[in-house]
């Protein structure tokens, strides 16, 4: 395959955060609903450039190309979705924050 050489892959076990599980759940069922496939989540990680790919997470890859993909899907246009994130934002910076707030 394509791509360089970054050495072994590190086997350890990983304890993923629930923002990491729900990434994976994410992709398998907007796959599953026909919003994208594997080839077109392989070219928006691919056109990520590589300072990007770089510096991002495994996970924080896959957001973004499962993102790029709903983007050109019609899922939601950009606007809608920066409307959601300050929404988001608004509850607290941290889950817990949220929750406590959501809460009281």
């Amino acid at each position: 395959m394509g791509g360089q050489d970054a050495g072994p892959v590190c086997a350890d076990d990983h304890d993923f955060a629930l923002w990491e599980k729900r990434v994976d759940a994410l992709m398998v069922l907007c796959g599953a609903k026909g919003f994208f496939t594997v080839d077109g989540l392989r070219r928006a990680l691919e056109d990520m450039g590589e300072d990007a790919f770089e510096t991002m997470s495994y996970y924080e890859r896959w957001i973004a190309a499962i993102n790029q993909n709903l983007l050109e899907y019609g899922a939601y246009t950009p606007s809608e979705l920066g409307e959601r994130m300050e929404q988001i934002a608004e509850r607290g910076p941290t889950y817990a924050a949220a929750q406590k707030a959501h809460d009281a």
